[in-house]
């Protein structure tokens, strides 16, 4: 009995959406393209199938009806990273972002352009 398809997205779907997302609509035979010229060669068939998967995940869609298939994002970087990291944030850590603060400090010191960053993040969200 076949497992059932996955919601969340493989580290190569996620590549593929990446490709998506910086360009907009593109065909398989284009995504191919993009991912050789950043130095990850894959098969036309196996962007074509992550692109099928992808589709039936809801992630793209199609645009038109005749070949070559024009697919787009149905879904922005903006939706699927803050769903993937809610997931990790309830699956790794429990729910609790203070957890993940404190392991995302521990891990690296901040530079200045982060602290910065953060620093107007904080500000912000006292207004």
């Amino acid at each position: 009995m076949p497992r059932p398809r996955a919601k969340e997205l493989t580290e190569r779907e996620l590549e593929i959406m990446h490709v998506f997302w910086k360009q907009g609509e593109l065909t398989a035979a284009s995504v191919r393209e993009q991912l050789a010229e950043s130095g990850r060669d894959l098969a036309y068939t196996t962007v074509a199938t992550l692109i099928r998967i992808l589709t039936d995940k809801g992630f793209l869609k199609q645009t038109n009806t005749e070949r070559p298939f024009v697919y787009r994002p149905l879904r922005s970087f903006d939706d699927v990273s803050g769903s993937l990291l809610t997931d990790l944030l309830d699956r790794v850590f429990g729910g609790s972002r203070r957890q993940l603060l404190v392991r995302l400090m521990e891990e690296h010191e901040l530079t200045a352009k982060e602290r910065e960053v953060l620093e107007n993040i904080l500000k912000e969200q006292r207004r």
